[in-house]
């Protein structure tokens, strides 16, 4: 690495935990800023990318492998990259922050109760039907994190609030500068 690549701001958490809320809103502060920065959201990118794959572990794997991929080479060419993807295994998490020097793992922590009473879609419910298997936080585990670089509650603070949490983090860490971290 030529010390030019930009941090990946990894947001996991359950479904409805306010991951993809508190990444557009960081997303739009970046660009206010001037900063070039771009969203990947875990739905669009298995839309898009990873269309075929199934909620299987292995499956999940490689959706995840996929959207580090694409994460490593925004970051190489001096985009700073948000994550949104629910990443539910720590396997993943762990693979994820070995795969790309500019790891941040941001755990975006909410009760169940909470994500379900959230859920538009009925996802949930669906899910207790046994309607959806395999669903993460039901039917497929969900594993905290046990060393996330950040944690934010989104149950209890507002996304404006977690989204400066974020960028006071990487100021704290002299990330702001420049805000390359992989010749760190």
């Amino acid at each position: 690495m030529d010390g030019s690549c930009q941090p990946v701001l990894w947001f996991t958490g359950l479904s409805g935990a306010g991951k993809t809320t508190t990444a557009l809103y960081l997303l739009q502060r970046l660009k206010e800023e001037g900063r070039p920065a771009e969203l990947l959201d875990g739905d669009a990118v298995r839309a898009a990318i990873c269309r075929g794959l199934g909620f299987s572990r292995e499956d999940r794997m490689e959706n995840i492998r996929r959207i580090a991929y694409v994460a490593g080479l925004l970051s190489r060419h001096g985009v700073l990259v948000i994550v949104s993807a629910i990443t539910p295994y720590r396997e993943m998490r762990e693979l994820v922050r070995r795969t790309l020097p500019g790891y941040v793992e941001i755990y975006a922590r909410c009760p169940l109760e909470i994500c379900e009473a959230r859920d538009v879609k009925g996802l949930y419910a669906k899910a207790r039907r046994n309607e959806i298997e395999r669903f993460t936080g039901i039917s497929d585990p969900y594993e905290e994190p046990e060393s996330a670089d950040i944690v934010i509650d989104t149950h209890r603070d507002a996304v404006e609030s977690n989204v400066e949490r974020v960028l006071q983090w990487l100021r704290d860490r002299r990330y702001a500068a420049d805000w390359s971290i992989c010749g760190r």
